[in-house]
């Protein structure tokens, strides 16, 4: 995720096309890590832990999205500066495209912003607990600039089916990435 120091967007304009440059000297990376368990009281509000919570404190007050998973049963928690950025490249869509707008109202349904309360939990909204499922365990999982948030059963699952073809997804999607000349990456 990008930490914001200061706001510089610059939008061009080129044949129809938006361009969204940000000035990265600006911005510095912060990379969430850990998968971390915790439980959700009667009304849906989550504890974070205090290393998770460290890891966030750089965008804490700006406040979160949390929507649903597009891939997963599960939710997906961007700090705010993150789907700003998302929101930027989601913008730049054409809506007199069909398929576009179906995907923006998919992509943004159920989209909600929530905030850590004084004794540092989320409150997960309603409607979004009974899409991922969640009753009462739950696992809070770092996806580079993002949290996912899964009940524990469906993410111990989860992580068992993806484990049989990890090896051939792992070669297909990083395989080729910054191959050095000879061939060691």
């Amino acid at each position: 995720m990008w930490q914001k120091l200061s706001t510089k967007w610059i939008i061009v304009v080129n044949c129809g096309k938006k361009f969204i440059f940000l000035n990265t000297l600006k911005y510095i990376m912060v990379n969430l890590i850990g998968t971390y368990e915790g439980k959700a009281d009667a009304k849906g509000r989550l504890l974070l832990s205090n290393a998770l919570k460290k890891q966030l404190a750089p965008v804490l007050q700006e406040g979160f999205v949390i929507k649903r998973s597009v891939f997963q049963p599960c939710l997906e928690l961007y700090p705010m500066s993150e789907w700003n950025t998302m929101m930027a490249k989601v913008n730049t869509l054409n809506r007199f495209v069909k398929k576009n707008n179906d995907f923006i109202r998919r992509f943004t349904a159920g989209v909600k912003i929530v905030e850590l309360d004084s004794l540092g939990r989320l409150l997960i909204p309603k409607d979004l607990q009974v899409f991922a499922e969640i009753n009462k365990n739950v696992v809070l999982s770092s996806a580079v600039n993002i949290i996912e948030i899964w009940d524990k059963d469906k993410y111990e699952k989860a992580i068992d089916d993806a484990t049989v073809d990890f090896a051939e997804l792992a070669e297909n999607v990083m395989g080729n990435l910054n191959e050095s000349e000879d061939g060691i990456s």
